[in-house]
């Protein structure tokens, strides 16, 4: 399918468009060589409104929907995928407050969200990775309060986080079922934030370890009901791999758009390697991949819009996408040739930045056989 822009959602580009290649894209290199979260950037960017722009308008946000920030995120993966993928984890967690959260919990927590509060999703434990419902941080119930035990682990926007939704167990026989999720602050005592990770891409972002020892919790920070946390966390998940699709769209954009320049400039064999049929292959593959990928990450971002069931489309986007945003920076690299190895050169930060797409939110392995289980039902 063709989604159709409207004048609202195409305006939302063309200004995430131009900050992203203005205020993001000159600092990208400098994000990956120090492994330095980018806080001022981050600070304008929320003042700029780009952190709440999915959020209702009566929550200081845009009010614009989940097509507008899948463009929003293809964008800026344009310029930083570290800078994108920040953007992805927080909404990975506050889409759960928006869909499932009180209207207390909306009010006091998406307000700081769309204005100057980070907020992280903490699913993922050292055991725990695909297999989310093997999760063993607990949650019980004590004295009036809940009582947090456990550790989580590469947390997207850990320690930069004002705000944290955590998954834990309130029920260790139920598996998925005895899963709660949970609204925390980042002062709460007993939350400590952990080993900072020194990843291979996307080090603009920042990921940490979170542990957990007697965190306790009033009974408002209950999120949702007892026991729907998993339903929860794969609903937001769902929305986070839309987004993982549009930044691969974007890495893809970006290694063609490199790749093209660099194709037409060099000459070897008595002319521009632009015309060599070798050359205009691995171009061609580019252009394809970006273009299906644009098409199937759209499709699930509009059915999300529409609120409709939009798992295997989400699912499908990023198995393709990461896929090939991972083969086309390859194939930038190989036009590149020698220039493309180098560091100096932005194509082999663009591979290691591609790489976390076919891991995070779900690899690739755990997604395509959901696919394949929906497809055989």
């Amino acid at each position: 399918m063709t989604v159709p822009f409207t004048a609202e959602q195409k305006m939302m580009q063309k200004l995430a468009r131009d900050f992203a290649e203005n205020e993001i894209a000159p600092l990208d290199a400098a994000m990956d060589k120090s492994g330095r979260f980018p806080h001022e950037l981050i600070e304008k960017m929320q003042a700029q409104g780009f952190f709440g722009i999915i959020f209702p308008e009566e929550y200081q946000g845009g009010g614009a929907d989940t097509l507008a920030g899948t463009l929003t995120i293809y964008e800026i993966a344009k310029a930083s995928a570290s800078v994108a993928l920040t953007l992805d984890g927080h909404w990975l967690a506050t889409d759960t407050i928006l869909y499932h959260g009180t209207e207390e919990q909306k009010k006091k927590y998406l307000t700081r969200a769309a204005t100057d509060t980070i907020t992280a999703f903490c699913l993922t434990e050292p055991c725990a990775g695909s297999d989310a419902a093997g999760i063993m941080s607990s949650a019980v119930w004590d004295g009036g309060e809940w009582v947090l035990n456990g550790t989580k682990a590469w947390v997207t926007n850990g320690g930069v986080a004002g705000v944290y939704v955590i998954l834990a167990k309130t029920d260790q026989t139920k598996g998925a079922r005895g899963i709660s999720a949970f609204i925390v602050e980042a002062d709460t005592p007993g939350l400590t934030v952990g080993r900072k990770e020194d990843k291979m891409g996307v080090r603009g972002s920042q990921t940490t370890e979170l542990a957990l020892n007697d965190v306790r919790l009033k009974k408002e920070a209950l999120l949702g009901a007892e026991g729907g946390g998993f339903k929860i966390a794969m609903m937001a998940l769902d929305s986070g791999r839309i987004s993982i699709g549009a930044m691969a769209a974007g890495l893809i954009e970006a290694a063609l758009a490199t790749a093209r320049g660099y194709a037409r400039e060099r000459h070897a064999f008595g002319g521009p390697i632009a015309n060599l049929q070798a050359i205009q292959f691995m171009i061609a593959d580019m252009a394809i991949a970006l273009k299906a990928t644009q098409l199937m990450t759209f499709e699930a971002a509009a059915l999300k819009a529409a609120r409709q069931r939009h798992t295997q489309e989400a699912a499908m986007a990023k198995v393709f996408g990461s896929r090939h945003a991972v083969k086309s920076c390859l194939d930038a690299i190989q036009i590149l040739g020698g220039n493309g190895y180098s560091r100096d050169n932005r194509v082999e930060r663009l591979l290691r930045d591609a790489k976390m797409l076919e891991i995070g939110e779900g690899t690739t392995e755990v997604l395509k056989m959901l696919v394949g289980r929906n497809v055989l039902a």
